[in-house]
């Protein structure tokens, strides 16, 4: 009995001899701290996504661009089906040919109607010269006054003519360009150069307006969040130098800056960091790494990908050996 009480004893001192060997060589072998001047904290690459979506309701009728590939901003990505479009603005544009000509007639009219004003003035004139010499009646300069009149009622209502075709070319030629605009708009282009995340629709779907057809990731405008307490924070300023450790590429730092600083403090959400920091203030951080970098390694720059900022609080502190870029 007390041999075996003596056996428990000595496994249980063995245990923690070696626990306590265990625990100082993982002591000895953890890395060591931040020197003075740095701050860091875990997150993860993110990229901005844009969607491609319609401007008008359609029937998809191409979409190229599959999950993985790159396209270039301009890029024509999808068409939507256009035949009705196109039949609406031959119609429109036959219609701004018939505008134009009942212009050109309401303008000829014009032209008549001042010839009729001119004769019917120089009518007028000369009847009245007769008259004053009793060669004809008052009743024909009464005659010749109303056709004055008359010519000259004929001659503004030619005018009104003129605005009135004026304006209904003007309308036609609106409805030409709207539906141009339309037609213009069954074409789908990149609005950036980007990866295709997903691709939401397939060939023959009719999609409303405002239909997504495709989620591009945006390479270049790439950032990782943050959350710094108080006292660390409040040192950092915007564009302070910083670096970006992937968890992918340990030993590959990436050249970042500092793009946002939140202006008010906030709980770090729940995924990002342990139960005690989550109760404490912080405040949130986007570092940006270097668009020539994200430029030179498109392939390997993904967005998800968990790693560790560092930023820099004091500009004339100089980088750990681990951190450095071409030894600066």
């Amino acid at each position: 009995m007390e041999r075996g009480r003596f056996r428990k004893v000595f496994i249980f001192g063995l245990f923690l001899a070696l626990t306590a060997t265990g625990g100082y060589f993982l002591y000895q072998q953890r890395p060591a701290g931040l020197p003075a001047g740095f701050a860091s904290g875990n997150g993860r690459l993110e990229a901005t996504e844009v969607d491609v979506a319609t401007k008008i309701a359609g029937r998809l009728a191409e979409l190229g661009p599959r999950e993985g590939d790159m396209v270039a901003a301009g890029a024509v990505v999808a068409r939507l089906d256009a035949d009705d479009l196109r039949a609406q603005l031959r119609a429109a544009e036959a219609q701004v040919v018939q505008a134009r000509r009942a212009v050109e007639e309401s303008q000829a009219g014009v032209r008549k109607s001042r010839t009729d004003v001119s004769l019917a003035g120089k009518t007028l004139k000369r009847s009245e010269s007769l008259v004053e010499k009793g060669f004809i009646s008052k009743s024909k300069l009464d005659t010749d006054q109303t056709g004055m009149e008359g010519a000259m009622a004929g001659m503004d209502q030619a005018q009104s003519r003129v605005a009135e075709t004026e304006a209904a070319l003007a309308a036609a030629v609106a409805k030409v360009e709207s539906l141009q605009a339309n037609l213009n708009d069954t074409s789908l282009k990149s609005p950036i150069s980007g990866r295709v995340l997903y691709r939401l629709a397939e060939p023959g779907e009719v999609l409303a307006a405002g239909g997504k057809a495709l989620t591009l990731l945006d390479l270049s405008d790439m950032y990782m969040t943050i959350y710094l307490p108080t006292d660390k924070a409040g040192q950092v300023a915007l564009n302070s130098e910083a670096r970006i450790v992937l968890d992918a590429l340990p030993g590959q730092p990436i050249p970042a800056l500092v793009s946002f600083v939140a202006p008010k403090a906030q709980f770090t959400p729940r995924e990002v960091e342990t139960r005690t920091e989550r109760e404490k203030l912080m405040f949130r951080i986007k570092v940006k790494p270097d668009p020539a970098w994200l430029a030179a390694h498109r392939d390997l720059a993904k967005g998800g990908l968990p790693g560790v900022a560092y930023v820099r609080l004091d500009a004339n502190a100089p980088w750990p050996a681990n951190l450095q870029i071409d030894g600066k």
